[in-house]
């Protein structure tokens, strides 16, 4: 600590950051989704959007969050956390080119977002 003049200033930035994130659990709704193993495979995450013609997953959220947890074989890897809003705005960009047909019947369209997409500065530029 002493060879840092600023670590008043770091100690207060993060804990402002682990106020906010306490907020996430407590005054902000979420939604949790985990994904299996196929993002090791693929390199994409599968964020669904629509059921039998209907919006569903991240479509009909009502979440401020989106915590996409990618899984294992056996435990969890990372769990990516996003503003609803910004996720929803790269599924829209991907969803013409990238969607896939999935689960009981395909009756389920997910977009497949490669992982290293969603750190595109298109998407974090305005951050």
């Amino acid at each position: 600590m002493a060879g840092n003049k600023k670590f008043d200033i770091d100690l207060k930035y993060g804990q402002i950051r682990e106020q906010k994130v306490r907020e996430m659990f407590s005054k902000c709704q979420i939604e949790v989704k985990s994904e299996r193993s196929w993002w090791k495979k693929t390199g994409n995450i599968a964020i669904e959007y629509e059921y039998r013609g209907k919006p569903s997953g991240i479509y009909a959220t009502t979440s401020d969050y989106w915590f996409h947890r990618l899984e294992g074989d056996r435990e969890e890897f990372c769990t990516l956390v996003f503003k609803t809003s910004i996720l929803k705005g790269i599924v829209d960009k991907y969803k013409d080119k990238l969607t896939k047909n999935v689960g009981d019947n395909k009756a389920s369209k997910c977009v497949l977002i490669p992982i290293k997409e969603i750190f595109n500065k298109e998407f974090y530029g305005n951050v």
